[in-house]
């Protein structure tokens, strides 16, 4: 009797299989893969964008927003951008391998602790195409196979990327199946990824927050929590007006969309007064910003309304925002406490002692003194891409670049120590 097995099975066998090879792989042949994967992105464009056609005309149909079809969509540029990403990628520092630590014992035993990758990594999300060949990237620079289960709407699209690498690595010392895509769409075949403990080594969920809530709530595979923001600025008494203005507006006008971007106000009472509160938030107004307020009556303010506490538990990725005038630093403390998701949380202030509170009380995975939220970023710390932004705890915390996806060993030398 032939017994049959799933795609998710077959798949995740595969890569676990690829694994042993991976770990023998030297960083000039990594790179070189990375380059031969990015030549072969441009080589076959006009097949991506035929098939991204396919997703589109489905969208479309399926009553898809224009926004979110314009994000979906590629072209020659858009895939020349994706390859240059894995060029980056090429020259980036490799960490596996690196020593963490090395040390001596009083018995003679030398112990180094060295990076090295996870194994395989599965990463579901909703995103665009782009992200199939930034986390493939990511997790190849660093040795691991990556098994990857992409949103339907970009079905068509991450099939051909995806059929496109395995192609171009059977020129390479990489094995072709160190990437898979799962290619059913029905949701089984990501509860099925959640469970499977021996074959995945951990997974990392990119998307909105009922994704990432059924991953972590479901999955028996450790799990790298990302993404979520519900980001906070809290604007002190002692404030520089023109400051606290221009970071207010940026954190949350210059990308709203992204998890970065701060959702409620935290406004000191003596701030707001004499006019502070609406020349802190004009430049927002004028933008159509929608406000939800709490401290002062809605009415008092432009396109505003009275906010609640499920606006404050909302996470909106878009251009409405929070208000809510406190005593002090406190209150604001206390408020992002039952609210923050531990992202990113920011306190503008020219007190030295609030500032310091603020950045050592705050458990979030980023904390900024006069700075704006949007900073929260693998590129932006220097660390040239990310796999996500972890607001979780263990492992990792913040953007994720590459050192982020290995683990560690310990490797003992020895000259015939036994332990008494």
């Amino acid at each position: 009797m032939i017994l049959m097995t799933s795609e998710v099975i077959q798949k995740a066998t595969a890569a676990q299989k690829a694994a042993a090879a991976m770990n023998r792989l030297t960083t000039a042949q990594k790179n070189n893969a990375l380059e031969t994967m990015a030549d072969a992105l441009l080589a076959h464009s006009d097949d991506i964008i035929a098939a991204n056609a396919e997703d589109l005309s489905r969208g479309k149909e399926q009553g898809t927003s224009p926004s979110l079809l314009d994000r979906l969509a590629l072209n020659h540029e858009r895939i020349a951008g994706i390859a240059e990403g894995l060029r980056q990628i090429v020259q980036l520092q490799d960490p596996v391998g690196a020593t963490i630590q090395s040390f001596t014992r009083p018995n003679g035993l030398k112990v180094e602790q060295i990076a090295v990758p996870i194994g395989v990594i599965g990463i579901i999300y909703e995103a665009r195409p782009n992200v199939t060949v930034d986390a493939a990237g990511l997790c190849l620079k660093t040795g691991n196979c990556v098994v990857l289960r992409g949103g339907s709407a970009a079905l068509s699209s991450n099939a051909k990327i995806v059929e496109v690498l395995r192609n171009s690595l059977k020129t390479t010392d990489m094995p072709p199946d160190a990437i898979q895509l799962i290619e059913d769409s029905d949701r089984a075949s990501v509860n099925e990824m959640l469970r499977l403990n021996g074959l995945l080594d951990v997974i990392i969920p990119r998307g909105g927050a009922a994704l990432i809530q059924n991953v972590v709530q479901n999955a028996t595979v450790p799990v790298i929590e990302t993404g979520a923001g519900i980001c906070h600025v809290f604007v002190d008494e002692s404030a520089n007006p023109a400051m606290a203005s221009s970071i207010a507006y940026n954190a949350k006008m210059q990308r709203p969309s992204v998890c970065n971007s701060m959702e409620t106000l935290l406004v000191h009472v003596a701030f707001a007064r004499n006019g502070g509160l609406e020349e802190l938030l004009a430049p927002m107004v004028k933008a159509d910003a929608e406000l939800r307020i709490s401290g002062v009556t809605s009415g008092e303010l432009a396109n505003a309304r009275k906010a609640t506490d499920e606006d404050f538990a909302t996470e909106y990725n878009d251009y409405i925002l929070n208000v809510k005038i406190v005593s002090g630093l406190d209150e604001a403390l206390e408020h992002i406490a039952a609210f923050g998701t531990k992202h990113s949380e920011c306190i503008v202030t020219e007190n030295a002692d609030n500032a310091e509170r603020f950045l050592q009380e705050v458990d979030a995975a980023a904390v900024y003194h006069n700075a704006s939220t949007r900073f929260t970023d693998g590129f932006e710390f220097g660390y040239g891409a990310e796999i996500g932004i972890s607001t979780q705890k263990l492992h990792a915390r913040g953007p994720m670049g590459l050192p982020s996806l290995t683990s560690t060993k310990y490797r003992i030398y020895g000259n015939g120590q036994i332990r008494g």
